[in-house]
């Protein structure tokens, strides 16, 4: 067993499955393919959403205009671009060379454009990037998600709005939807917030930080906070816009005001996308190589090698592309994966075929998410015949012989994304609305039927870049 910034062991609390899924998008379940031998694959995955999201943002809060080069289109994009055109953002789809669509060109309009509801979706990155920057408005601004994305956390962010002098009213709930009264200006200045359930509530306030009166000077006041990486990514954003983020102490950030500048971005391929077809090498064997995956990245999903390999893969990068290459077995592991938490669906699934009981911890705020995470994926291994505990933090994952059934997506991506990975090797495993992908992958059926061909998206030639 490999053992990684191990933490003491959680007591254990009954799971349950997840009772918020709305009906699924999907007439039928799609029955998961399983692997006819090991692969020899290369795949080409879409733009991160992270990254595309947060470009967008900055790009219709900027002083001049900008391009987004290969941006990813998804549901969770689509949803920020419809955001910030309501806002009076000018958008536009220019031809791109990428295979995966259109770049956009992004002219910012200022003041913001108010009377207007912005729907979110399911997607918690328009809830907390666009909410901070309502108050830019001159006018009233209703903010509101699906109904099944309501129940997520939204307390933390209208506090410390409220403390920095935007005007909401969310009738007592503390939660979505709740109408901004804007005024053109937000006056920033000192706030304290508990991100403990959200490192999203971090990003937002620093994104829109720069155009605030007198800047921001932001303090993380709870526990652990989750998803550092993705916070790295939001300080590594502004800074390429010439806005410099100060870091006094851990869990803490000053951003004085200043311009946002418009820039040309090239958004990199979504690391944590590419990580189930990166682990299906590990259980089914080969290799699987993921084109243009870069040098340096703030993705969380650059971890993606350290981890694997932890579990027993060979993961390599040459030649812009990084490949992993299934190992004798897949080892258990003991890892804290707080600073990952996005990937757990994808460990979870690596962790129902290992040589041993593996332990997840640091990833409690993953009940917060589309769904709860850590529940659903308890009852849908055990509805496979697996053996999975929920703790206070995590998961514990003993592997069991698993047949086929349903796996349900409960509205989730990752979530169904997983049911295809256990389906490599699972006969007669169906997901229940494989559609719910498009949140953030919308080609995902299409790249995983490739990869199971030996084909990628781009028509480029396989190659076994572990030899």
């Amino acid at each position: 067993m490999t053992q990684a910034r191990y933490s003491p062991d959680h007591a254990e609390t009954d799971a349950s499955a997840p009772t918020d899924a709305p009906v699924p998008r999907s007439a039928r379940p799609w029955p998961a393919p399983a692997a006819g031998g090991p692969l020899r694959s290369t795949v080409t995955v879409p733009g991160s959403k992270s990254l595309t999201n947060r470009e967008l943002l900055l790009a219709a809060i900027a002083d001049a205009p900008s391009r987004l080069t290969a941006p990813l289109h998804s549901d969770d994009s689509a949803r920020m671009v419809e955001a910030l055109r309501a806002l009076g953002a000018d958008i536009r789809p220019t031809v791109g060379r990428g295979p995966f669509g259109d770049d956009l060109i992004v002219n910012p309009i200022w003041p913001l454009t108010a009377g207007t509801t912005i729907d979110c979706g399911q997607a918690g990155t328009v809830m907390r990037f666009i909410a901070p920057i309502l108050g830019f408005a001159h006018g009233e601004v209703t903010l509101t998600a699906h109904e099944s994305a309501l129940h997520r956390p939204m307390g933390e962010m209208i506090k410390a709005l409220r403390d920095i002098g935007v005007d909401i009213d969310d009738g007592g709930h503390w939660a979505l939807p709740f109408t901004v009264r804007g005024h053109g200006h937000v006056r920033g200045g000192e706030v304290v917030i508990d991100a403990s359930a959200s490192s999203q509530f971090v990003s937002g306030l620093l994104l829109a930080a720069p155009r605030f009166d007198v800047g921001l000077h932001l303090i993380h006041g709870g526990e652990r906070l989750p998803s550092i990486p993705h916070i790295d990514m939001t300080v590594e954003t502004l800074a390429h816009r010439g806005v410099h983020v100060e870091r006094p102490a851990p869990g803490e950030w000053v951003v004085p005001a200043s311009a946002v500048r418009g820039k040309d971005v090239a958004i990199e391929p979504d690391l944590s996308n590419a990580a189930p077809f990166l682990a299906a090498a590990m259980i089914v064997g080969g290799a699987v190589s993921v084109t243009g995956w870069p040098l340096h990245s703030t993705q969380p999903g650059a971890l993606l090698p350290d981890i694997l390999g932890l579990m027993g893969a060979r993961a390599v990068r040459r030649g812009g592309a990084l490949t992993v290459t299934a190992g004798e077995r897949i080892q258990a592991v003991e890892i804290d994966l707080s600073a990952v938490g996005e990937l757990t669906p994808t460990i979870v699934g690596l962790a129902a075929f290992a040589d041993g009981p593996s332990t997840l911890h640091g990833i409690g705020h993953l009940r917060g998410h589309e769904t709860d995470r850590l529940a659903a994926l308890a009852a849908d291994l055990r509805a496979l015949g697996g053996e999975i505990h929920e703790l206070d933090d995590g998961l514990r994952i003993v592997p069991r012989p698993l047949h086929g059934g349903l796996w349900r997506a409960f509205h989730d991506h990752r979530m169904a994304t997983t049911g295809a990975l256990i389906g490599l090797a699972v006969p007669g495993v169906e997901v229940d609305d494989i559609g719910t992908t498009a949140k953030t992958m919308p080609e995902f059926p299409e790249l995983w039927a490739g990869m199971l061909d030996g084909t990628s998206r781009d028509t480029a030639p396989v190659q076994d870049m572990a030899s």
